[in-house]
């Protein structure tokens, strides 16, 4: 007659037993870590000069609430945007978005007095430059977007000297969430460019 007797596992042989402690580590892993996050940031287009300079202030930056996230964004039909729950910006995209024009301005007008909102003291900058971001994400086109408004403000009268909405687009140079922030980044070069010219104009 068979035994039906439950056979224990063999516990004696080491490459056995640490083939199912890593089965089972790889099991834990898939059922709850899930895909690991990714995290993002934006960068300037080179440092800003060192020294001094006109007194430059970035800021506040205003967001469109669809992109007031932690998540980057994708705009994946005419109507219909995606958020990408593990591709996340490395902390807060307004002050990113402060910290890159300002660098991008300082690069632009030969300044390394460089300021982003909020600032002690109105006299620290001659002038100052407020954003709003009313689109910034990524198409299913292989294109990134930008859609700000910026005002120039010459301080501490607090003067508006220039004013503009700037559109652009920029092609990904590749696949991928890190080349659609390579583009947002370009976008921003690019914005800062349009800030200095506005400024410039008589």
């Amino acid at each position: 007659m068979r035994s039906h007797a439950r056979r224990e596992p063999n516990t004696n042989n080491p490459a056995m037993l640490k083939a199912t402690l890593l089965a089972l580590c790889t099991l834990l892993l898939a059922g709850c870590g899930g895909a690991a996050r990714s995290f993002y940031m934006l960068s300037a287009d080179g440092p800003a000069p060192s020294g001094s300079g006109a007194g430059i202030g970035v800021g506040p930056v205003v967001l469109a609430e669809y992109i007031d996230r932690p998540n980057l964004v994708l705009q994946d039909a005419p109507n219909r945007l995606a958020v990408a729950e593990n591709h996340r910006w490395a902390g807060d995209l307004a002050a990113s978005i402060a910290r890159v024009t300002a660098t991008n301005l300082g690069r632009r007008l030969h300044t390394g007095n460089l300021r982003t909102y909020p600032w002690q003291h109105d006299g620290e900058v001659s002038h100052q430059v407020t954003l709003d971001i009313r689109q910034l994400h990524g198409g299913a086109d292989g294109y990134a977007v930008i859609e700000a408004g910026w005002r120039v403000y010459a301080l501490p009268e607090r003067r508006l000297t220039a004013s503009r909405t700037f559109v652009a687009r920029e092609q990904l140079a590749a696949d991928g969430y890190q080349a659609l922030v390579a583009a947002q980044s370009k976008l921003l070069a690019r914005l800062a460019t349009d800030i200095v010219a506005g400024m410039r104009q008589p």
